[in-house]
This record gives structure tokens, C-alpha cells and sequence, in this order.
């Protein structure tokens, strides 16, 4: 067995022991599989860290659970930050037991924390991926109901978070309504 599969395995299993399912799987399981997915057609030449980092992004996300933070944007924005703080830190350990070595772990680590996005190309990438994971699968879901001018601002914000070649491909893959197209022009 590679390394690599070694990492994917660990990632898995720990993302197996999510106790929220969606569509009959472990949420972050399923998770990690779509992102996965999306890193292989967006960046199918994407080195082992870029593809660990894909895959552990959410690694254990449950188990610090959204509402330990004030239910505000300081309280999500530190919540996130402590979740790629504890994402990076696991996903280091995987990768050291699968025999990585140090730059490659430190590489992952600073993906996974969001250091050097729109800066370094394997953050922006994993950040792409991101973006690509959440408009095919949870955009949809996380629209209905909410207000459209909120929504307007969600595309908007997502779009600027990738990169320009993503959000051409973006507009060639989805079918994206204006005037949310218009985010993805930019």
C-alpha cells in the first residue's frame, strides 16, 4: 500500500466515525470523497499534500461543534480558524505515521490552515476545490430559504475566494444564474 493510500485510509477512518449521516453516509466521510473528486478533475496533477489536504479538510469537524462559538461572524470566524488549526494538526500526525516526510507535513499544514491563499498555489488550489465541493453540493441546500440579497453576497464571496482559471471553469460546468454569473466574470 502507498503512503498516500495509507493517509486517504486513516482520513476515512476517522471521517467513518461521524454521527451525522447525509445521504446514508458519514457526513465528513462523504465529505472528504467529494472533495476527492474535485481536486482529481480540477487538479488531477495535484501533489500528495494537496491531495491529503483535500481529502482531511474536515477531518473530525464534529467534534467541535458550530454553536461552541458565539453565534455571530467574530464566533464563526474563530470557529473556522480553530478548525483548521485542529484539521492541520491531525492531518499531520496521519501524514507522519504514513511516513511523509517533515516539508511535505508542514506543506499540508499550511493548506489546511488557509495560509498563503491567493499567494501560494496548492492553497489557493485546495481553496478551489473547496469552492467547487460546496457550489455542486451544498449550494443548492444552503440557498433555500434564505434571503437573496444574503445569498447574492454568499456567491459573491465564494467567487472572489477562487482563483480566475476556477472561475472560468466554474462558469462552463454549473449553470449559474445571473446575476450570480456576474461574481464569477470578475
Amino acid at each position: 500500500m502507498t503512503r498516500l493510500q495509507t493517509a486517504f485510509d486513516a482520513i476515512d477512518t476517522a471521517n467513518a466515525a461521524d454521527p451525522h449521516l447525509e445521504a446514508g453516509q458519514p457526513k465528513e466521510l462523504l465529505y472528504g470523497q467529494r472533495m476527492t473528486a474535485e481536486q482529481q478533475a480540477l487538479y488531477p496533477d495535484a501533489s500528495e499534500p494537496l491531495q491529503i489536504a483535500c481529502r482531511g479538510q474536515h477531518i473530525e469537524r464534529w467534534q467541535l461543534p458550530r454553536d461552541a462559538y458565539a453565534m455571530d461572524r467574530p464566533g464563526y470566524l474563530a470557529w473556522r480558524t480553530e478548525q483548521g488549526r485542529r484539521h492541520a494538526t491531525r492531518v499531520a500526525g496521519i501524514m507522519q505515521d504514513a511516513g511523509y516526510p517533515a516539508e511535505d507535513v508542514a506543506h499540508c499544514e499550511k493548506m489546511l490552515m488557509k495560509q498563503g491563499i491567493k499567494r501560494d498555489d496548492d492553497v489557493q488550489a485546495l481553496e478551489d476545490v473547496a469552492c467547487f465541493t460546496f457550489i455542486r453540493w451544498y449550494l443548492g441546500p444552503f440557498a433555500e430559504g434564505r434571503d437573496p440579497d444574503e445569498l447574492q453576497r454568499i456567491v459573491e464571496k465564494t467567487a472572489r475566494k477562487m482563483s480566475a482559471q476556477a472561475r472560468m471553469i466554474a462558469l462552463k460546468e454549473f449553470d449559474i444564474p445571473e446575476p450570480f454569473a456576474e461574481a464569477f466574470r470578475a
